[in-house]
């Protein structure tokens, strides 16, 4: 049983009711489904997922009216709605609160992205980390006759401004490079076993963000990054099979290699998506080269490190 699949045959079978019964005039005005922290909303959850913070339960989304209107009293009917559903029961642990319920639109996305709205100006763009973004654009919308919450959706999922893009792009080349081709195998000549350590897991993370980048798609929190990676269309497969042979193997050397291979691929990527032209087999070689790209002349002017 996948706890969005559970959710949304609950919110049929319970909630739909429950809104037509008791706030009628409401029912062409409230959004729902399940949207926001926790595996289930990628589709990630598995057995183990099961012992805290899953279960039956689904979001509604108001307007700042309708939920100044009614946002208390139907929070207090969808508390009242069974606890237990198909068999399963919902485990809220200390710090899972809030994940269900009832929400205003606006408040519901500055929870994750600090305003309520789409970012406005590119520096706002700039500076939202990818995984929060990730977050309030997962699962899935069961019914939203207003739209309020799809628009907002919508628009996030439409992608930073290309000039964001590049920004961020060109960033990930400098600092993957450094981690992986450069500082893992010169720790390991150090003997500095920490360092290598934490170098190899920079780059495999700083990789993966760099092909959610290509894939115009944000990169979810670390714990299920690997694990979505597989499904991009571009180099996703490639970048999931190579990291995972990269953290299972103790062969330093192999570990160092792979790290070419997938530096090369990303690299054979950039000039067939037109982003570099460089013949550079170095990542941090083709991060000034795209940086160049970029068109708003204050993002131009920043350092290519910085993104």
């Amino acid at each position: 049983m996948k706890g969005l699949y559970l959710c949304e045959k609950f919110y049929n079978e319970y909630g739909a009711g429950m809104i037509k019964e008791k706030f009628p005039q409401y029912q062409e005005r409230i959004a729902a489904g399940l949207v926001g922290d926790g595996s289930e909303c990628y589709g990630f959850d598995d057995e183990i997922s099961k012992d805290h913070d899953w279960g039956p339960g689904f979001c509604m989304w108001l307007n700042i009216e309708d939920y100044k209107a009614i946002g208390s009293a139907l929070q207090v009917e969808y508390d009242s709605l069974p606890k237990v559903f198909d068999g399963y029961e919902r485990m809220t642990s200390q710090w899972g609160q809030g994940r269900t319920g009832v929400f205003e639109v606006g408040a519901f996305y500055s929870k994750f992205i600090g305003i309520p709205h789409v970012p406005e100006s590119i520096e706002r763009w700039l500076y939202l980390p990818e995984n929060y973004l990730s977050v309030c654009t997962n699962g899935k919308i069961f019914v939203d006759p207003l739209g309020q919450f799809s628009q907002i959706r919508k628009e996030l999922l439409d992608f930073y401004p290309e000039d964001v893009r590049l920004v961020k792009i060109a960033a990930r080349c400098m600092s993957s490079a450094q981690s992986g081709q450069y500082n893992y195998l010169r720790s390991i000549r150090h003997k500095e076993y920490y360092a290598a350590q934490y170098a190899e897991v920079k780059f495999c993370n700083d990789i993966m963000s760099l092909v959610f980048l290509l894939n115009r798609c944000y990169a979810p929190f670390y714990k299920w990054r690997h694990r979505a990676v597989k499904d991009l269309p571009v180099l996703g497969k490639f970048i999931w099979k190579k990291i995972d042979e990269m953290v299972k193997t103790h062969d330093l050397k192999r570990k160092s290699s792979i790290i070419e291979e997938i530096s090369a691929e990303v690299i054979d990527e950039f000039q067939r998506e037109g982003l570099s032209n460089s013949d550079s087999d170095f990542l941090l070689d083709h991060g000034p080269v795209i940086h160049e790209k970029i068109k708003n002349e204050n993002l131009r002017k920043r350092n290519v490190w910085v993104g």
